[in-house]
């Protein structure tokens, strides 16, 4: 099983899940945060400290959340992963789907 931050988190990237993350497999786009499978050592310590419940298994997505497995896969698509989300900072662009939602 693997994490996967959800819409909740759009425009919200409140970074408490970055915080606790062993691992530091949490980047942050323009408008969300997102998980790097490759780094995630699927701990869990994010899923509680977001306080929106964007994180959640991937096993246990529904219905429009299940594209989200596939757009935390595009956010990384050409960025260099080596350092870390909490050394690499905010990276200026999100997955297309993402950029292109309606702001609030």
């Amino acid at each position: 099983m693997a994490f996967v931050v959800t819409q909740a988190c759009v425009d919200v990237k409140d970074r408490s899940c970055i915080q606790v993350c062993p691992a530091d497999c949490l980047f942050e786009g323009e408008r969300m945060m997102y998980i790097n499978q490759d780094l995630c050592i699927n701990c869990g310590a994010c899923e509680p400290a977001c306080p929106t419940q964007a994180i959640r298994y991937d096993d246990e997505l529904e219905g429009d959340d299940e594209m989200f497995i596939q757009i935390n896969e595009q956010f990384f698509e050409g960025i260099d992963i080596s350092k870390g989300g909490r050394k690499t900072g905010k990276v200026e662009h999100d997955a297309e789907f993402v950029a292109q939602l309606p702001r609030a």
